[in-house]
């Protein structure tokens, strides 16, 4: 069995599919793209916090319906206020 969910453990004695919360959560897919594969492509040219805050925005905004709603919404927006006052820094600094 690998990880990914192809090994006789993801199905129980009644042939049905055993939620796996660890590999695979339902509230990280939405259609038929999983959140890090989102995260991946929208964070590849970026590094540091950049790269950080942008991929838990994303996280959080992608799950707040099946998770914790409002409350992810206020853990994405924290990240984007940080986001944003480390990119006025970053200006500020080249200016000087």
């Amino acid at each position: 069995m690998d990880y990914f969910g192809s090994g006789p453990d993801d199905w129980d004695a009644n042939q049905k599919k055993v939620k796996d919360n660890v590999n695979n959560p339902s509230h990280y897919t939405q259609g038929k793209v999983e959140c890090i594969d989102a995260i991946e492509s929208a964070t590849v040219n970026k590094i540091g916090l950049d790269a950080v805050c942008t991929a838990n925005i994303i996280k959080y905004i992608w799950r707040c319906e099946n998770k914790n709603g409002l409350e992810d919404l206020k853990k994405a927006q924290w990240y984007l206020d940080k986001l944003i006052k480390h990119n006025e820094q970053k200006r500020n600094r080249a200016s000087i």
